[in-house]
Formats: C-alpha cells, structure tokens, sequence
C-alpha cells in the first residue's frame, strides 16, 4: 500500500475503531494505536508493509508534543527546577545503567553490548510522560515542570551519548562538545530576539484572526526546528526551544488549548508506527531477557527515582507519582540502539532487545499510570482530567 491517502485512511480508521474499543473496554487509548501498528504492520496483516512513510508523520507528532510542552513553561520555571532536574537526571541514570548493565552481563552478553543497552535504556519517554501528564498539571503544578525539567536534561544527556555512538562516533576530546554547546547558544540568541521583535509583533497585528495566530505558532514551531536541525541540533529540542520562548508571551496557554487535537492526532502516527517496527521474528530469542530488563527498568525506576525526589525535599506522595511517571525507557533508545548498530559498537541481536524492552517498559508505564493517577486518558471517569 504505497499510496499515501490510503495508508493514512485505512491507518486513522483503523486507529479509530480501535481507540474506540479500548475506551468502552477501559484500556489506555496509546495501546489501542500500538495494536493497530502491529495489526496493520508487517507482522500483521501486512498492509503497511513500510513504515517509513509514517515516520515523518510520527516526528511532527513528537515536535508538536514537545512545543506544547515548552508553550506552557516559562523559561524562568525552567530554570528554576533545572538545579533539582540534573541531580535527578545524573543520579537516577547512572542508577539505572548499573542495574541493566549488572543484568545484561549476568545473561552472558558481552561487555560492551551490555554497557551501551544499559545507556540507551536508562531515559524516560518524554512523549509517554508529557502524554500523560493532565493539562492543567503541566501548566500550572510543580509537577509538570519538574518533570519537564528533568525529561529536558535527560533528552540533552542523551544527544551527547548519540555523539558518542552514532556512526560517526567523536573521541574522548572536549571540542565537538563545546561546538555543541556554542550552536545552542547561537540557536537562542536567534530565537529569542526573533520572537520578541518579529512574532510577537505579527501576532499583535493578527489577533482578530484565531487562524492566522494558529498558523504563526505552527510557523514559528516548525521554522525554529527546522533552523536547529541545520545546525546539528535535534528538530525536538528546537520546537521545546520555540515553545519556550513563545511561552512569555500571554497568548501562551490560549494557543496550546488550540493545538492539543493536533498534536493527539500526529501522535498516533508515533505509537502505530512502533507497533509496526517490531519484527517478531527477531524478537523470539531475545524476549525473555527483554522482559526481565524491562520489569527491572519499571520496578527499580520508580523506587530510584522516588529515593531521589524524596532526598531532594519533596513529599512522599508527589515524589511517588512523580517517580511512576518517570518510570519507563525513552524512545531516545530506539535511536541510540539503531546508531550504535551502524557504528558497530551494538549487536544485532541486542538492538533488538533494546527495542522491545523500550516498548515493553512503555505499556507496563501507561497501565501504571492510566489506572492510579489522573490523565487526559483516564479508564475511569475520577481519573479523567484534562
């Protein structure tokens, strides 16, 4: 199924009927757009026989979840729990890539397989988690920005390993960090002028026009990614960026009310399309000690990290189930395993093993969360919040 109307149509109504089956059944809705994938995918039915045509799709879902994540933070939240997000961050991942790596070792698989598994395997989902977060927590709760914090320091821990196992891998020296830091830097200096001088004025002239503002915000979001990209930054890091700088404006929580559906609908290109990788046929000698990475990762995790939260000063019940939360792989993992397979520093086999304990770890978090905390999924109407 080549054409691109049709792999979306049957894609969207097939989701659709899914979904809807999954909330009469009170099953988290993401579960119900990875089963389509793996349903209509190569192991399936074999209508989406590649799935690259979704994955641009998928990555306007993923740019969109992080701008609105960014839209609803004010730079001065951000810095003010980034302190808090890095000891986190530093703390809880060397944590985990300890256990993963002690775990991986103990299974027999070689020393430097097991060292890079447990490295991409110790980040949260920044989409699962910002997904599940209830608006009016993100916006307005010391939860959703200190989790929005450490997911940001954990997303920049995570470019850094990239750099270190992509194809072409950097040595130990200092330099090709610090051009990083300075492209950053220079990412910024443009956007934050460009915004306050150039869209925010736009904006002022189009405010009667619910559309044009809409279409300025995608521009800018777009636009920002786009520019950050050319500079050898991640597309999702540039649309946090441009989140955050328009975050200062008033018109803030008013546009990201507006693009919620937007996002939802892109998004579930994002978890159709992860069903549709898994390659069974790969997967069968390496699921059980996927499994048993996976319930490490989700039952170590949250205990890690409510450790952490509760050292830090917060109270029992918020570290809990801002822990929970946390408590998964990232997709981040997906991409390290697959450039550290091209740069020969991973097996196959356990790249394999890195990608369905990622998933496996995603759909254990969303029943944990889905069935005790509120959601804008929520199975039960008390856990319904949007």
């Amino acid at each position: 199924m080549d054409n691109i109307f049709t792999l979306m149509s049957v894609v969207v109504a097939c989701s659709a009927l899914l979904a809807w089956i999954a909330s009469q059944s009170h099953q988290p809705i993401l579960i119900a757009y990875f089963a389509c994938g793996i349903l209509l995918g190569p192991e399936g039915l074999g209508l989406v026989a590649s799935v690259e045509l979704l994955h641009d799709m998928s990555r306007l879902g993923v740019m969109l979840l992080l701008f609105l994540a960014g839209l609803v933070l004010h730079p001065d939240r951000l810095l003010t729990f980034f302190r808090k997000a890095a000891v986190i961050t530093l703390a809880g991942s060397a944590l985990n890539w300890m256990l993963i790596f002690a775990l991986l070792r103990a299974w027999g698989y070689p020393q430097e397989d097991s060292a890079v598994a447990a490295a991409a395997l110790m980040f949260s989902s920044t989409i699962l988690v910002v997904k599940l977060l209830p608006t009016t927590t993100l916006h307005q709760k010391r939860m959703g920005s200190i989790c929005i914090a450490v997911l940001i320091a954990q997303d920049i821990v995570a470019v850094v390993a990239l750099l270190f196992l992509g194809p072409q891998p950097l040595s130990g020296a200092p330099g090709p960090l610090v051009w990083l830091a300075l492209k950053a830097v220079l990412l910024i200096v443009l956007a934050v002028p460009g915004e306050q001088f150039l869209l925010r004025r736009m904006m002022r002239r189009a405010d009667r026009y619910a559309e044009v503002l809409i279409m300025l915000c995608l521009g800018w979001c777009v636009g920002i990614a786009f520019l950050g990209a050319l500079l050898g930054i991640p597309h999702e890091v540039g649309a946090f960026l441009a989140g955050v700088t328009l975050a200062r404006g008033k018109i803030a929580l008013i546009l990201s009310e507006q693009l919620k559906p937007l996002r939802d609908f892109f998004l579930m290109f994002f978890f159709f399309a992860l069903g549709a990788a898994l390659e069974f046929g790969h997967l069968r000698d390496v699921w059980l000690p996927a499994l048993a990475a996976a319930l490490l990762i989700c039952c170590t995790r949250p205990l890690w990290l409510r450790f952490l939260f509760r050292r830090l000063g917060e109270t029992p019940p918020f570290a809990t189930e801002t822990a929970v939360r946390l408590g998964q792989a990232s997709e981040f993992a997906l991409v390290i395993a697959v450039a550290a397979f091209e740069s020969g520093r991973m097996s196959a086999g356990v790249a394999h093993l890195v990608e369905l304990a990622t998933v496996l770890t995603m759909l254990i978090s969303s029943y944990a969360v889905v069935l005790r905390y509120p959601t804008p999924i929520g199975v039960r109407p008390a856990l319904l919040r949007d």
